[in-house]
């Protein structure tokens, strides 16, 4: 699993490399806009082109997905906190039939004892962060835990063989792909390297 994380804050022809990434092959968008509000959530949403909204996953405004055909709905860590108390409550008004449900954590404890059942689990910083430069990485080995969990923070051609040896089942990206001169180009090298990493780790 590649998941690719939104810049935080838009930069120049945005929507067009992201369509472009689409059609190479990316499957995994978080739709991560902390400083938009629902308004712009759905004006950007309406400038993507609609067959590839199931690849979308909503990190805010989670009744998104009702008016979207998105792939899933994520939970940052403290909305994850939030909710615990009462959960069902909290999904009740979400049309969430085959969507991926999936949250960010920074302790592998955490996702061992949480009692939600996310389809996959967002863990960082891995390894020192490329877009967030005081994030250390703490190099969680995962391969305890019998849960699909994806290494954020730092993640490279440079770093993914380390990083599904730690038992990670996939990559999370961010400043490898947009903080380069040519994001587009930037996600196929990653995404290739990446799938011979993994083939050949599944290899039977």
């Amino acid at each position: 699993m590649f998941v690719l994380i939104a810049p935080e804050k838009d930069i120049p022809n945005e929507i067009q490399i992201l369509q472009q990434l689409f059609e190479e092959g990316l499957e995994y968008y978080h739709l991560r806009k902390p400083n938009k509000n629902y308004k712009e959530h759905a004006t950007y949403l309406n400038q993507i082109a609609k067959e590839h909204h199931n690849k979308i996953v909503t990190h805010y405004f989670h009744e998104l997905i009702n008016e979207f055909n998105l792939k899933g709905i994520h939970f940052q860590e403290q909305k994850r906190k939030d909710i615990l108390e009462n959960t069902s409550a909290y999904f009740r008004g979400l049309s969430l039939a085959k969507k991926t449900i999936s949250s960010s954590f920074h302790e592998p404890k955490d996702i061992e004892n949480c009692p939600i059942k996310f389809d996959y689990h967002l863990l960082s910083p891995v390894f020192s962060s490329i877009s967030k430069k005081a994030y250390k990485g703490r190099g969680f080995d995962v391969n305890h835990i019998n849960k699909t969990i994806i290494g954020l923070g730092g993640i490279s051609t440079n770093t993914i063989k380390k990083t599904m040896a730690l038992g990670f089942q996939g990559i999370g990206v961010l400043g490898s792909v947009w903080n380069t001169e040519n994001p587009v180009q930037s996600f196929k090298n990653i995404n290739r390297y990446y799938k011979g990493v993994f083939n050949t780790n599944h290899l039977v």
